[in-house]
């Protein structure tokens, strides 16, 4: 099972340093993926509700130019926030940039308010995340014009840079909804279960609606240092027992981080 980490960008005040010490430290531990979360204009001050205080696409082209393996991602990119031919363009820079290093983690949203204050449809959020993927896979393939698109389509243009390879996708969510979604366009799923037994009935699910298709199960846990790092140990390892291909930790504040990314690795290598 892989081990990753979701970088903390819930606070202002937090140096722009730290994001990039504690993904060299990530890559050093052996993280092989470190996360990014999104929003872009949430009613409330950034912080346990709302993080993303930096643009995760941007700083993940900082943070690729200064790492070699590990792997960045967002987790999740509210798509129906997004103009989704800009986005396919950033993404696909990104990737060809990283050496394939970038996974796009979408999501649809759920905060009503941010979704007004920037005009996007929140009523309709997950038919538009569902439309703009479905372009992004007809763009990073390189597919020509035209494309005509239940919403999104173009009759003339030319995309570049096509992607070298395949550009991972992963879902998140635990809804059924979700779960279509990822059966459908992802290559990873990831869930906020609330226990292995959760996970696994969700994963179920996930490789039922998938058939053929391989699609990872994944989840997204979090561990601020209050619970002993040896019952975190425990978990993790129950959740890749109960199937789970990848989990990623978020570790509360962005100080302390560094401490309890080394402490759960080396309670993981002392099993």
């Amino acid at each position: 099972m892989e081990l990753q980490v979701v970088l903390p960008d819930e606070s202002p005040a937090m140096p722009v340093r730290t994001l990039v010490d504690l993904a060299r430290t990530a890559e050093d531990l052996g993280y092989t993926t470190a996360w990014l979360p999104d929003h872009v204009l949430p009613p409330g001050q950034y912080g346990a509700t709302f993080g993303g205080v930096y643009e995760p696409l941007v700083t993940i082209g900082h943070l690729t130019a200064i790492t070699e393996r590990l792997r960045f991602g967002t987790s999740v990119l509210v798509v129906p926030l997004r103009d989704p031919f800009v986005l396919a363009k950033q993404v696909a820079t990104l990737h060809r940039l990283s050496g394939g290093r970038v996974v796009l983690g979408v999501g649809v949203g759920w905060n009503v308010p941010e979704f007004d204050a920037v005009g996007a449809d929140h009523a309709r959020r997950g038919a538009v995340t569902d439309d703009a993927l479905a372009l992004l896979r007809h763009l990073f393939v390189g597919g020509p014009a035209p494309y005509r698109g239940r919403r999104f389509s173009y009759e003339q243009g030319v995309f570049e840079p096509v992607p070298d390879g395949p550009v991972p996708i992963m879902v998140g969510g635990n809804s059924d909804a979700a779960l279509r979604r990822a059966a459908r366009y992802g290559d990873v799923w990831q869930g906020l279960p609330a226990s292995p037994a959760a996970f696994a009935e969700r994963a179920a699910v996930l490789a039922d609606l998938a058939g053929d298709r391989a699609v990872a199960p994944a989840l997204r846990v979090g561990w601020d240092g209050r619970t002993p790092v040896a019952q975190v140990a425990d978990a993790v390892v129950a959740y890749r027992e109960a199937g789970a291909a990848q989990l990623a930790v978020h570790f509360g504040e962005h100080e302390g981080t560094a401490e309890r990314m080394t402490a759960l690795v080396e309670a993981l290598a002392a099993r």
